[in-house]
């Protein structure tokens, strides 16, 4: 008898001690991206995403940033994977993908059944989605950059998502702000691929949050 007492006494107070932790726990806002998600090349800290963490946290925002990037990743990739990020149940979702496809040639249809998938996914999960705007260079001529480009803000205004301009393609033409290989941004990049994040993310954030 004493034991089973002290079992339910037990449960008891893991079960109080669990739900003050339930209670803080901090909403989710998910990165969902290739390797310019991932820091590809960086160290630990350097990312936009740990960037991102560190401003959420001195503004008073109450998120915590996850980090889902992985480098060479397509749009198709990020469509397989994205019942693992639904079912963070994230309240924020920045959508970061494109640019290993467009880098690829792949058909603009195909990227935009992809992107558009992610989107409706994500917004049908409850979350709040943010699209990042690629640029690459015109290696497969001036037509299918500029297609690629305007897929975008179409996307932005059809599921009405905030538009991130990452503006990367300011960034890949000054050598100090790029890696060796010429295609990842540095840690000073990624700087700026922050600041681009947050002055579109920023506006959405507190919208949601009624500030």
């Amino acid at each position: 008898m004493y034991v089973r007492r002290s079992l339910i006494v037990s449960l008891v107070l893991i079960i109080l001690a669990a739900a003050p932790l339930r209670a803080a726990e901090r909403p989710l806002l998910v990165c969902y991206g290739d390797s310019i998600t991932a820091g590809y090349g960086l160290q630990s800290g350097q990312s936009f995403p740990d960037a991102l963490q560190r401003d959420l946290d001195a503004q008073g925002f109450h998120y915590k940033v996850v980090n889902q990037g992985t480098s060479g990743a397509t749009t198709k990739d990020a469509v397989a994977n994205l019942r693992s990020i639904v079912a963070l149940h994230p309240a924020v979702v920045i959508v970061e993908f494109g640019g290993n496809d467009g880098l690829r040639g792949q058909p603009i249809d195909a990227l935009r059944d992809n992107l558009s998938s992610m989107i409706e996914q994500s917004q049908r999960a409850g979350a709040r989605v943010a699209i990042a705007a690629i640029q690459i260079p015109p290696n497969y001529g001036p037509a299918y950059t500029r297609a690629l480009s305007a897929l975008y803000p179409e996307l932005a205004q059809r599921f009405h998502v905030t538009l991130v301009d990452l503006a990367l393609a300011n960034v890949a033409v000054k050598p100090e702000l790029m890696q060796g290989d010429g295609i990842h941004p540095n840690a000073a990049g990624q700087k700026i691929v922050f600041a681009n994040v947050w002055q579109a993310l920023g506006p959405m954030l507190a919208a949601r949050d009624g500030r």
